[in-house]
């Protein structure tokens, strides 16, 4: 019997580890945000704003290049309470660093395998990043079916 190989796409694994993550985020009682603009200009691939105003941010990692080619996910930190890695099961988990917390998903759930160390945010930056996230949200719901979201 020969072995079966299965390739995925860079954009099909975002994806589908994207969507796995957003949901296992709202399972915990998160509301999630995709592909979302910070003040230092990066954009996080998830931030989600928890029940108590907790502010998590994930950065989808797709494959070894992906990770390799992007080293700027330290600068996501100052605007969240804590933050992930969230990578494909197939992703070889060992080169990522320890400190951010570990998230893996497919296209259908998510689990969190490592948790996120807390660095909580000063007052004003939390209230800052709270009404942005917020106005982008109501923003984004101003679309009419299949526009590009507002935002």
């Amino acid at each position: 019997m020969e072995a079966v190989v299965l390739a995925f796409s860079r954009p099909l694994t975002t994806g589908a580890v994207t969507r796995g993550a957003a949901r296992l985020f709202a399972a915990l009682g998160y509301a999630p945000l995709l592909e979302v603009c910070l003040p230092n200009g990066r954009r996080a691939d998830i931030m989600a704003l928890g029940p108590r105003g907790q502010i998590a941010i994930a950065e989808v990692k797709s494959s070894l290049e992906d990770f390799r080619c992007d080293r700027k996910w330290e600068e996501y930190q100052p605007f969240c309470d804590a933050f992930f890695f969230a990578v494909a099961p197939e992703f070889p988990r060992d080169i990522l660093p320890d400190e951010p917390g570990l998230i893996v998903a497919d296209a259908f759930d998510g689990a969190v395998l490592r948790e996120a160390p807390i660095d909580s945010l000063s007052g004003a930056r939390r209230k800052a990043i709270t009404i942005a996230f917020g106005r982008l949200a109501a923003m984004r719901t101003m679309a009419a079916p299949g526009e590009a979201p507002l935002g």
